[in-house]
């Protein structure tokens, strides 16, 4: 499964589950990311180090 803010794979058994009000599930590899996403409410475009970025700007390194 992938990281809901940075794209990157989380390896099994690792990582944190956020379920909303709602029900949507969303997956963290780390807590820099869920803080992000849910406290800071920011876009992971922005962010140089998520793969949304760099898709956006075509660096290489970006997983498929």
């Amino acid at each position: 499964m992938k990281c809901g803010f940075c794209g990157h794979e989380i390896p099994p058994g690792t990582g944190k589950i956020f379920v909303r009000k709602t029900g949507k599930i969303t997956n963290f590899c780390s807590n820099k990311c869920e803080k992000n996403l849910i406290k800071l409410n920011r876009l992971p475009r922005n962010f140089k180090w998520t793969v949304a970025a760099r898709t956006l700007r075509k660096k290489r390194g970006v997983e498929k």
